[in-house]
């Protein structure tokens, strides 16, 4: 039999353990510094958050690695604050922009924030969640608070940000609303009193303004967390623009379907990131690769099942790997696919692709068409202006993964 102090030691050890993770997978950057946060951690229950713009109904897998890392902290016992920018949403993060972003409605905004929420209920527990919208205080702050509050940031400081001076060189603008963007995110640290902020490292800069306004108005220490960007199944900035995104709301088939198109040298990347598997295990992965033990194909069937179990459980993870197995290795058409219902005999074939919604446009439609992606019923389609039958069951497929039958 074990003493109690033996056991009390062996938990405290796991957790020490387990603490050293959350700080260091995941994680590119604790500012001042992890030890400063880590001595914190372990003298009291702290309060974090994450701050979001809800400028997108859609999150995909790189939104998740902040959400995932604030999950973490709430496993710990912490407070966490999920944070709507209900306010900053209406201005636009200036980050990473070359340009001014087009303000939203606050219905939009709105709208989005709903969204936001049922994908974030799919990484956090919602009900030991706080969430707060930043319009709360924002939206009521006097004139004369504000010209307080900018007091305590230069102009020389806010213009030094890489992004406002590449638009200065390149001859842009820089819009006094963008300009006045890190204060407005700073003051949500002083609002809710925070002892950590989370964000991706395109954050830093507003993060970091947030710490030095903590310190002005409550003389405390604000930790910064960073956590890295995810790049696109491509290799390229993870962006719907590019196409190259797995968002959290696409089908199970659809998730494993993509992950299963990621470039080889991105799959240790993806396991880091997106995964929960262990990093012993991660290793020994990538060192199975390097040796070509282990194939880049079975590495992504692995991965592609990890990360869909996450979002959608392991029953639909293990039925995503049959239907892509059954599609693209035993060439056969999917057992379950869309279905549309049309009353006329015949259409263009660009118009019938965006009725079906495997192309965005007809111009993509006539591209797809003119690359050979497009089959009706098997055959490779290279006349985007045919007229085609309509048919039930005729089968559509664009690419290799989107199918659609006809009634």
């Amino acid at each position: 039999m074990f003493s109690e102090s033996v056991i009390q030691l062996a938990i405290m050890e796991r957790r020490a353990s387990w603490v050293h993770e959350v700080l260091t997978r995941q994680v590119q950057e604790i500012l001042p510094s992890r030890k400063g946060l880590e001595s914190l951690m372990k003298k009291r229950k702290i309060r974090l958050y994450l701050g979001v713009d809800s400028t997108s109904p859609q999150l995909h897998l790189g939104h998740a690695i902040p959400l995932r890392k604030l999950k973490q902290f709430q496993e710990l016992g912490h407070e966490v604050i999920l944070l709507f920018g209900t306010f900053t949403a209406q201005i636009g993060d200036p980050s990473g922009r070359d340009k001014q972003r087009q303000p939203l409605s606050r219905q939009t905004v709105e709208a989005n924030v709903a969204s936001y929420k049922q994908q974030a209920g799919k990484v956090l527990d919602l009900s030991r969640t706080k969430i707060l919208s930043n319009g709360r205080w924002l939206e009521k702050i006097k004139l004369p608070d504000f010209l307080e509050l900018s007091s305590h940031v230069t102009v020389s400081q806010l213009l030094g940000r890489d992004m406002f001076q590449g638009r200065l060189q390149k001859g842009g603008e820089v819009w006094v609303n963008e300009f006045l963007y890190p204060l407005l995110q700073g003051y949500d640290s002083v609002a809710m009193d925070v002892d950590l902020e989370i964000g991706g490292t395109d954050q830093t800069f507003n993060m970091l303004v947030g710490r030095k306004l903590q310190e002005v108005y409550h003389h405390k220490e604000k930790f910064v967390l960073t956590t890295p960007l995810l790049l696109g199944l491509d290799g390229r900035k993870m962006s719907k623009t590019y196409g190259n995104t797995v968002n959290l709301l696409d089908p199970p088939q659809e998730m494993y379907g993509k992950l299963m198109s990621l470039r080889d040298e991105l799959i240790i990347h993806y396991f880091e990131m997106c995964t929960e598997v262990p990093l012993p295990e991660i290793k020994k992965r990538e060192e199975m690769l390097r040796q070509r033990i282990l194939s880049p194909r079975d590495a992504k069937a692995e991965l592609a099942k990890e990360v869909v179990s996450l979002y959608h459980g392991e029953n639909q993870a293990q039925r995503a790997a049959q239907e892509f197995n059954r599609v693209f290795r035993e060439k056969q058409i999917p057992s379950q696919m869309p279905r549309l219902i049309l009353q006329r005999e015949k259409l263009p074939l660009v118009e019938l692709l965006v009725k079906t919604k495997l192309a965005r446009s007809k111009n993509e439609a006539r591209r797809l068409v003119e690359q050979g992606g497009v089959r009706v019923a098997g055959e490779i389609q290279r006349d985007w202006a045919k007229q085609v039958e309509i048919k039930k069951d005729t089968i559509f497929q664009v690419g290799k993964r989107r199918f659609f039958r006809i009634g």
